[in-house]
């Protein structure tokens, strides 16, 4: 019997390889300041958690990467979110470049390194619940849809206990960590921006699970909270 293989298409993997490799190093080639700790932390980090993160949840969910290579193919996409998920997708790299042009053209003000310190673990902690949320949901796919191919069901453990979207919670943490990390004032700009989306986006899609997706309503009776414990 054939075991039916998960392979990703060329132009997916091509994709993967500029998100990974490039995209969290752009602070440096567009300011050109090789010596910039900040920045090389910000990037290492981001090479590992996105290699980690996706190897185990393979191992706990095998087409997780599928489901998620297919983005933007999926015609059961819901239509605000053609526009909304590229925005939060790739809207962080209009966080790194305000970062990049801040450093080049030393735009005050800058923060002290204690402060760097701890935006780098709250990084850290914003991309470990992200990770922690897809190694949970096999269901964690780039755009919101119904998986009914999937068999899509309602997801209640891990971080899940704690709010309705652990992903976007480890994602409005980074966005907004990031600019202290990376000393510019002027980068919260966007990410305060990404994070009104993120907001906008995890309301939308919680009222599309309510509607359409079986026992998610039973679902928010046990996890109240979408994004922030006692208060949303």
């Amino acid at each position: 019997m054939e075991t039916k293989k998960n392979t990703l298409p060329v132009d997916a993997i091509i994709k993967m390889i500029v998100f990974i490799l490039i995209m969290p190093f752009i602070t440096i080639l567009i300011s050109w300041k090789w010596d910039w700790w900040e920045a090389w932390a910000y990037g290492i980090l981001s090479v590992v958690g996105f290699v980690v993160s996706r190897r185990l949840a393979v191992q706990r969910n095998p087409d997780i990467l599928q489901e998620r290579a297919s983005y933007g193919k999926q015609e059961d996409t819901q239509p605000w979110d053609k526009i909304l998920s590229p925005l939060v997708a790739l809207g962080g790299i209009f966080i790194l470049i305000v970062a990049g042009l801040d450093m080049l053209f030393a735009w005050p003000p800058s923060f002290s390194l204690p402060v760097k310190v701890i935006a780098l673990l709250i990084i850290l902690a914003g991309y470990s619940l992200g990770a922690w949320a897809l190694v949970e949901n096999r269901y964690f796919s780039g755009v919101v849809r119904l998986q009914s191919d999937r068999g899509h069901s309602v997801v209640s453990s891990g971080p899940y206990r704690l709010v309705r979207h652990p992903g976007y919670a480890g994602t409005v943490i980074t966005y907004l960590a990031i600019p202290f990390l990376l000393d510019s004032v002027w980068a919260l700009i966007p990410a305060v921006s990404l994070v009104g989306l993120l907001f906008w986006r995890t309301a939308l899609e919680d009222r599309f699970l309510q509607e359409n997706l079986a026992g998610y309503k039973d679902f928010t009776k046990k996890t109240r909270f979408c994004l922030i414990p006692g208060i949303w």
